[in-house]
């Protein structure tokens, strides 16, 4: 399936966090500051790694908002390396959305977007927090999706079916996300044109492949025509 004809194409999404915002600077950051307040140091990218998958482990479970979702995993992987963490104290991680910042070329590339399409974002995240991310993004969005409105996170499809209800339809619409399992995959099953920001170079190793694939999300939207 490749990717529409531009003059075809009239709407596109994109995740949010990994695609526009860098949450693993972000996370690596304050988890770092919390840990150096117990005299804590450890290393960081195994640590986000395991991270990420018991975010996912919780996400797969009964529908919570995002933030509780990131205390819980805050709270249980810092068990894992002996770091006893209150749950209470765990809202540091949700505290600290405010300060994740965007890729550098994430506005840019947004306002270039928004220039020839329709744009928005669907993303594993509650209605708050993705307010206090978008004081960081500057384009005005036509469409939001997030798993607070439908109950549930990607890898479910529920977020892309809600947004081709919206849409009224799947033709026309691209989406862009750095997250194969999360957003690719579910994507390509849907026939949703898709675009891999795959900005670790990942191999596909068997899964299967993108409509097209981009080392940055300025890259992505060079391709739909958004060239800068």
């Amino acid at each position: 399936m490749p990717l529409p004809k531009l003059k075809d194409i009239k709407t596109v999404t994109t995740d949010c966090y990994g695609t526009l915002i860098d949450w693993e600077k972000g996370l690596a950051d304050a988890f770092r500051k919390e840990a150096q307040r117990d005299g804590l140091s450890f290393d960081e990218g195994p640590f986000l790694k395991r991270f990420f998958e018991v975010q996912a482990e919780i996400m797969s479970g009964s529908y919570e908002l995002y933030a509780e979702v990131l205390r819980r995993a805050a709270v249980k992987v810092a068990k894992e390396i002996g770091w006893e963490l209150e749950p209470s104290r765990a809202q540091f991680v949700p505290n600290s959305v405010a300060h994740w910042a965007p890729f550098r070329e994430s506005n840019a590339a947004m306002d270039r977007l928004k220039g020839r399409y329709d744009v928005g974002i669907v993303s594993n995240i509650d209605d708050k927090l993705l307010g206090v991310s978008r004081r960081h993004l500057r384009t005005e969005l036509d469409i939001v999706v997030t798993a607070q409105q439908v109950r549930s996170y990607k890898p479910d499809e529920a977020h892309f079916k809600e947004c081709a209800r919206r849409l009224g339809s799947k033709k026309g619409w691209v989406h862009i996300g750095a997250g194969y399992d999360s957003d690719i995959a579910p994507c390509l099953k849907l026939n949703v044109p898709v675009i891999w920001v795959n900005r670790h170079g990942e191999k596909l190793e068997g899964r299967k492949k993108p409509t097209a694939e981009a080392k940055t999300f300025r890259d992505a939207a060079a391709k739909l025509g958004a060239k800068g």
